[in-house]
């Protein structure tokens, strides 16, 4: 789940003027500076000023973007550029155009809104305004102003600097009254090239972010959000003074954040329907602990609410009666919360709204108290002492552990009107995440045959579980085809089978499979490679250019096992070595055996973190490079 608040179109620069022979000049640098970008961002700008305006914090801001084309073909690639708007920005003037090498200014005449369908769970009701610049060519720029009115002075977005084109120069400003205070704070991966400079002006105090020549952003598929790494900057209203002159605080600490999400909850459950209080009853009828309620309310939501994320204006923010989230039988993130929580409170059982962040997002209300910092509702309740976290919107997600993307996050937890306490969740250890991976192999005329049994625990299970429930049934045997797979790509899935599902801690599936063409045979002897699975050799690494975290879903250990039948007539001519290698959060073991006319290859890989940042990027590189050249290894037999 994504914070929609963080990713409103990020602004662009203003207007130069430009020559058509400096345009020309520029245009030679450009393409030389950056080979093969159909585009280059001159200016990437965006300006908030803030006043007060009838005694209270007001937004405006504007946004400006300046691109210079590189090739003509540009737009197609770009796919169109566009702004974004919502109830907490309310759209006002707007315009766009071109300016071709021959100094030509060609207007936008047609811009196209819609409704964005992303569905992110707290801050939607997005709307995406697009357009095509015209005579898109080499050399030619396209200029974009609009500006909004910001309805929500708590609510004021990260500006990010970077982008998916290069961009010349970024920047951010903010003129705030003298009246207001505010607070900012520069996040993501290398901060130090940001330049800040304050300045005193008349009755305003104007604050400048710059960065100068930001490279184009490169994603990878295995990174975590782009808050984690993209250099930006979080700016937020602080205090303020009334006419007399008194501080009014605003968003100055937890406290005060705390005090905008309660209020969120005032007109919430203030009591529930006798068909939702009946189901309660039902359920806790012969339970004697609230551990037992606890559990049964659990499963309960979790089987017979459905989640969907859809948010509207406040809705984002508001969640709605439990009682009419039991009659529609579906909910977003705070519905769960909110049907959980009126729930187990019928039920006696200490329950609480409870706000997070997940792990798309690196902040916590310790350091950044703002509505920012969660993205995410949850229930939490107390069981003699013991804080347990329920995540209404998994369904495979076992009582008593968090779900994967909560682990290590702080909670925001509404105790009452007045109090709330914040808590970490806990991480779920390496060893309760467990995947044993088994396969029989034996030489036939036809080929190699096997057999596969793989034992999911923890989270892996967990994850199964909620593969088998979504799979469409058409593409189930794709699915489990993917799943099994190993060898090569002639890999034949024959049949498979799924073990009992009563357990949403465990799961094991098995299947028969043949790899024709696979392993090598050279005069009298058959050479055949055991590594079936090579854990890690198609990873999106890229080191050492890569300077964006690697991030997992939970610490784990897997395990695989193949066992090779030696034929009769054939005896082992040469089996492999081993190795073990560990550094201070991974290691693998590599270990061959032949024992009772089998030969076995264990492959065993533990992860102890959730997050591999760019300063463990070289060991991680050496654990590879340890690892890689075992998989080359073949082991041979040949006939007595």
């Amino acid at each position: 789940m994504n914070n929609k608040i963080l990713i409103l179109v990020a602004a662009l620069g203003g207007p130069l003027c430009l020559s058509n022979n400096v345009q020309a000049q520029n245009l030679d640098e450009l393409q030389r500076t950056f080979p093969g970008e159909k585009a280059v961002m001159l200016n990437k700008s965006l300006e908030y000023t803030i006043q007060l305006k009838d005694g209270l914090p007001h937004v405006e801001s504007q946004e400006i973007r300046q691109t210079e084309f590189l090739s003509a073909d540009a737009n197609s690639f770009l796919n169109g550029s566009g702004f974004s708007h919502s109830d907490f920005q309310k759209l006002g003037p707007y315009e766009a155009y071109t300016t071709t090498p021959r100094g030509e200014k060609l207007k936008v005449k047609e811009f196209k809104t819609v409704t964005d369908k992303e569905s992110f769970v707290f801050y939607d009701d997005v709307k995406e305004t697009t357009f095509n610049f015209p005579s898109v060519e080499a050399g030619a720029i396209g200029y974009m102003k609009v500006a909004w009115s910001n309805t929500d002075p708590y609510l004021l977005s990260p500006f990010y600097f970077s982008s998916y084109l290069p961009v010349i120069n970024s920047e951010l400003k903010l003129t705030v009254a003298k009246e207001v205070t505010v607070k900012y704070l520069l996040a993501g991966l290398d901060t130090s090239r940001i330049s800040v400079n304050i300045e005193n002006k008349h009755r305003n105090t104007v604050y400048t972010f710059t960065i100068k020549n930001c490279t184009a952003d490169k994603r990878y598929g295995n990174a975590p959000g782009y808050a984690w790494y993209s250099p930006h900057v979080i700016f937020y209203i602080a205090s303020y003074k009334d006419q007399n002159g008194t501080t009014i605080p605003f968003l100055s600490n937890c406290d005060d954040l705390y005090k905008l999400s309660r209020g969120y909850l005032d007109t919430v459950n203030k009591k529930i329907s006798p068909a939702l209080s009946q189901v309660v009853d039902s359920l806790v009828r012969n339970q004697t602990t609230n551990e037992g309620k606890a559990r049964n309310i659990y499963s309960w939501v979790q089987h017979n609410i459905k989640y969907v994320a859809f948010e509207d204006g406040m809705g984002g923010f508001v969640p709605r009666d439990a009682s009419l989230v039991y009659n529609r039988r579906f909910g977003d993130c705070k519905d769960m919360a909110s049907i959980l929580t009126a729930m187990l409170t019928r039920a006696n059982v200490p329950a609480y709204f409870t706000w997070i962040g997940t792990r798309e997002l690196p902040y916590e209300f310790d350091h950044v108290p703002l509505p920012i910092t969660s993205d995410h509702m949850i229930c939490t309740i107390n069981l003699d002492g013991k804080y347990i976290f329920l995540d209404g919107t998994d369904p495979t997600c076992v009582f008593g552990r968090p779900s994967a993307g909560t682990q290590d996050k702080q909670a925001m937890i509404a105790i009452n009107d007045k109090e709330y306490k914040i808590l970490r969740v806990p991480t779920v250890e390496k060893n309760s995440n467990v995947l044993i991976d088994t396969t029989l192999l034996e030489l036939t005329p036809n080929g190699l045959q096997g057999k596969v049994v793989r034992n999911y625990k923890g989270y892996f299970a967990t994850t199964m579980h909620a593969k088998l429930m979504y799979w469409e049934k058409k593409d189930f045997n794709e699915y489990m085809r993917a799943e099994f797979a190993r060898g090569s790509n002639k890999f034949h899935l024959d049949s498979f089978k799924i073990g009992n599902q009563s357990n949403p801690d465990e799961v094991k599936v098995s299947a028969t499979f043949s790899l024709p063409d696979y392993g090598k045979k050279i005069g009298n002897e058959f050479y055949l490679n055991l590594n079936l699975l090579k854990e890690f050799q198609n990873d999106d690494f890229d080191y050492p250019n890569r300077k964006v975290p690697v991030a997992y879903e939970y610490k784990s250990v897997r395990k695989f096992v193949t066992l090779f039948k030696i034929p009769e007539g054939y005896k082992l001519t040469y089996l492999p070595d081993g190795k073990t290698y560990q550094d201070t959060h991974s290691g693998f073991t590599v270990k061959y055996e032949q024992k009772n006319g089998w030969v076995s290859l264990t492959q065993e890989f533990e992860n102890d973190r959730l997050v591999l940042n760019s300063n463990e990027f070289e060991s991680w590189h050496k654990l590879l490079s340890n690892l890689f050249p075992l998989y080359k290894e073949s082991l041979s037999i040949a006939k007595n």
